[in-house]
């Protein structure tokens, strides 16, 4: 990527850029347009530094390699960036619904949070989760 571009983006820009490549399985070149040197997160299933959750995100594109984001919504206060998006791993699958937030420094996520709850199948909510 254009590194006069990567600058001019807006940390919100970024953000997405980054999960939209993680999702299109371009997991090392997000990485490297994206993740700061200090870069740590917090999902409780992987060790918190990078290298980890990026094997961790390489696995999941073979097992899911028609993985679908669909960003519902993004905000961005001073250095954190929070998406809310619709997350299938497959095109007949219900999905998730996933919060991602992250942190900048020098124009780079250094921190990364992630939450998650299935699409159910049935729900009394008329409004649906989206």
């Amino acid at each position: 990527m254009d590194q006069q571009y990567k600058t001019a983006q807006s940390q919100k820009e970024k953000a997405i850029s980054f999960l939209k490549l993680v999702a299109s399985a371009k997991i090392r070149e997000a990485f490297q347009n994206y993740i700061g040197p200090d870069f740590r997160h917090h999902n409780p299933f992987f060790s918190g530094d990078a290298d980890s959750l990026m094997i961790a995100m390489e696995e999941n594109a073979v097992q899911s390699p028609n993985k679908n984001l669909e960003v519902k919504l993004a905000i961005q206060e001073n250095d954190k960036v929070a998406i809310y998006s619709h997350i299938q791993q497959h095109p007949d699958d219900l999905g998730g619904a996933v919060m991602h937030i992250f942190r900048f420094q020098n124009e780079q996520i250094v921190e990364l949070w992630d939450i998650g709850q299935p699409v159910p199948e049935n729900s009394p909510n008329k409004n649906g989760m989206f």
